[in-house]
């Protein structure tokens, strides 16, 4: 059974006015704790003259290394709503930062759980969010002319090219869900009457888009 999760492809910010006070949103797809930590680190020395700067990640691909703080906010009014948003859209190995510029009007317990919290999901609405799925990594060299053969068994959705070498044979390297592994290597040997290798790298998660 493939397994599934999303992460920001790269680096975005958003930023919005509430009650005078501007909430910045930084978010981030990382690879591991550290990464987010440096992450966290970077924004803080950008906004050192802020009010706050809270933050939360889920560091790992399984959602168990996690951490968020409010940053001097009312406990749990800032990181744990930005954790929230996080986890119920299974955002891993993702850090956010929310920076806060206080207007000089409170929002209360639940303005602030708000604003926090929609601050990362209006970061998440204009970031690139990769999926990323539990594969098999494979390799297929195929000739030029079964090149072409192959070309109409990999525009399927359980499938992520990776890239593709044109040597004295065709390299191409593939991502495979896990539950489509078997169904792929019967129809590709189908297609190739059983002259064909497949040729297995490893696996991991690889991003579907």
């Amino acid at each position: 059974m493939s397994y599934e999760f999303f992460t920001v492809n790269g680096e975005k910010e958003n930023s919005n006015v509430i009650e005078r006070s501007k909430f910045i949103c930084n978010i981030k797809g990382v690879e591991n704790e550290e990464e987010a930590k440096s992450f966290i680190e970077t924004i803080r020395k950008r906004h050192s003259l802020a009010n706050h700067n809270c933050y939360a990640y889920i560091a790992d691909d399984k959602g168990l290394v996690q951490k968020f703080s409010d940053d001097g906010e009312p406990q749990g009014t800032a990181g744990l709503p930005m954790l929230e948003v996080l986890k119920n859209r299974r955002m891993f190995k993702t850090v956010a930062v929310v920076t806060r510029y206080f207007g000089g009007i409170k929002l209360g317990t639940g303005g602030l759980t708000r604003a926090y919290g929609g601050a990362v999901v209006d970061c998440l609405e204009v970031a690139k969010i990769s999926k990323m799925c539990q594969s098999i990594l494979v390799n297929i060299s195929p000739d030029y002319e079964g090149y072409s053969r192959l070309l109409k068994l990999l525009n399927d959705q359980n499938i992520a090219v990776l890239s593709t070498d044109f040597n004295n044979v065709v390299d191409v390297k593939i991502a495979i869900k896990n539950d489509y592994y078997e169904t792929f290597n019967k129809k590709l040997l189908d297609a190739f009457n059983g002259k064909i290798n497949i040729e297995e790298l490893g696996s991991g998660y690889y991003d579907f888009g």
